[in-house]
């Protein structure tokens, strides 16, 4: 857990956004936040420079970024990770709605990184990946602007308030995709926690996490092709510690984006 407000200034990438309606990839909360222009997509190669952390190295989510995972060695140690995800068919989403994950961004959460600091689980994760932070005046949590290197589309995001669904934060795993998965038979809690985890979220370019929606990796990945392994990683990484599956689909979708 990160301390309350003094550590916070500390953080090596600290910035942010604020997406004042829910936002997260579920169709549901994509009709709550509202459409949104931003930086395009962009395919090709660029430096992996100024997007955070691997996930190879930030197995709990709270060092910011999502680097890409470019050699040899590290897209093996990804293949190790998603070879341990366990695959089913996707179930129903009969009975799915957002707020059977609680309200969006709860901080009073235990078990989690980042909870129980006084900042909800939205600003936590734009002070995490954001640079050039700007708090509103008389406050270290509520971010007003921050520059974002997103992962999803390689793009330099300059983000303030008033644009707030230019960037968006992203559940990785989909919370309609949980719920399928096996989440409908969770109590309330354990739904709460993946839904603020930072391990399970990524501030991101709005109009790309948009087109996501609840897709999982068969079907979505980030238009930025180098960051996909890493991205594959995640999605492993956030189903491996709630011990929900994939389907077969996805985790063949996850092994080509590493090599495998």
């Amino acid at each position: 857990m990160i301390a309350p407000r003094t550590h916070r200034a500390a953080l090596p990438a600290v910035a942010a956004l604020v997406v004042l309606a829910l936002t997260g990839c579920d169709p549901d909360d994509l009709a709550a936040e509202g459409g949104a222009a931003s930086g395009g997509a962009n395919g090709g190669a660029r430096s992996a420079e100024g997007f955070g952390a691997s996930p190879l190295d930030n197995p709990d989510g709270t060092k910011p970024g999502l680097a890409p995972l470019t050699s040899d060695a590290d897209r093996a140690a990804a293949r190790k990770i998603i070879d341990k995800v366990a695959t089913k068919g996707r179930g129903p989403k009969t009975g799915y709605e957002r707020k059977k994950f609680g309200y969006a961004w709860k901080d009073g959460i235990d078990g989690i990184p980042l909870a129980r600091n006084g900042c909800d689980t939205r600003n936590d994760l734009l002070a995490r990946d954001g640079k050039d932070l700007e708090h509103k005046a008389g406050s270290d949590c509520i971010v007003m602007a921050m520059t974002l290197q997103d992962p999803y589309t390689g793009e330099t995001i300059d983000w303030r308030k008033q644009q707030a669904t230019k960037v968006q934060i992203d559940h990785v795993m989909p919370l309609s995709y949980d719920w399928q998965m096996g989440a409908a038979r969770w109590n309330e809690s354990k739904r709460e926690q993946i839904a603020n985890d930072p391990l399970n979220l990524i501030p991101v370019d709005g109009p790309a996490n948009n087109a996501k929606r609840d897709s999982g990796p068969a079907s979505w990945l980030p238009p930025y092709k180098p960051i996909r392994c890493s991205y594959a990683v995640r999605f492993a990484q956030v189903s491996l510690k709630y011990e929900l599956p994939v389907t077969t689909a996805d985790k063949q979708a996850m092994l080509a984006q590493c090599g495998g």
